[in-house]
């Protein structure tokens, strides 16, 4: 503390040092709370989704507004503004999908002992675009940039996000995750997860894979809600929507 700053002095500006930092929060909250199906939210959904009272969220939605990161539309209903737009436009101006995918590969890898991989689609095949090798002397290998045939279960539930009809890919989409045993090599399994973009375009597919010997389709049964998560965090980090974390099963073409 500064000599010549009196205790009382101090306390008060603590005090605002404070007050500033639970308004930034409540604000962040705010914007937060529209998810990417958002259109407009009404001044009580938002109070519910951020779980304050319709007086303060009224107050900061105004304070947003000012700086037009909120708009309110005529009906009342509050919509994200053009500045918010701007930050989400930067947001992807800057973005380089291997930085932000690698260390989401790099957990899971570490969580479950095996190799983890990003695949997106071109045209009728599958790339790799980063790939985590497991630590295990026994594993299943790709390169970075192979190009695979849309089968095993990054394939799979590429085609099932995609809207492909039928069967497996209904029940992909109700369960959020595909498990493949021996289809693409006899001795490999994997499961693999969907990762969303903006407005929840198909971005890839995430998955881990190794032997069978070592990932039973009970053994990657036990990783399924693991590897939903790291979709569901691997969507918002691509997409920079937070509320984009609904469970992938809700999709549908």
């Amino acid at each position: 503390m500064d000599r010549n700053t009196s205790p009382a002095l101090e306390d008060a500006k603590e005090s605002v040092d404070k007050d500033t930092i639970i308004a930034v929060t409540r604000a962040l909250q705010i914007l937060e709370a529209f998810s990417a199906d958002d259109t407009a939210l009404t001044l009580a959904e938002l109070s519910r989704r951020v779980g304050m009272g319709k007086s303060t969220v009224l107050r900061t939605a105004r304070t947003l507004a000012q700086s037009e990161y909120l708009v309110q539309r005529d009906d009342g209903q509050w919509r994200l503004g053009a500045a918010a737009g701007w930050l989400g436009a930067r947001y992807q101006a800057a973005f380089r999908v291997s930085e932000t995918v690698e260390p989401v590969l790099r957990r899971i890898s570490y969580e479950t002992r095996e190799s983890a991989a990003f695949y997106v689609r071109e045209g009728d095949t599958r790339a790799c675009l980063v790939r985590v090798e497991g630590p295990g002397a026994v594993r299943h290998h790709v390169r970075v940039g192979e190009r695979l045939p849309l089968i095993g279960a990054p394939g799979r539930v590429l085609r099932a996000f995609a809207g492909e009809m039928g069967e497996p890919y209904e029940t992909i989409r109700k369960d959020g995750y595909f498990i493949s045993m021996g289809e693409r090599e006899p001795e490999v399994s994997s499961i693999a997860v969907p990762v969303f973009g903006i407005n929840w375009t198909l971005a890839g597919s995430l998955c881990i894979s190794g032997p069978i010997s070592r990932l039973t389709r009970d053994k990657l049964s036990e990783y399924a809600e693991l590897m939903l998560a790291a979709g569901r965090e691997m969507s918002y980090l691509i997409s920079g929507s937070r509320g984009q974390t609904a469970k992938p099963s809700t999709w549908h073409p």
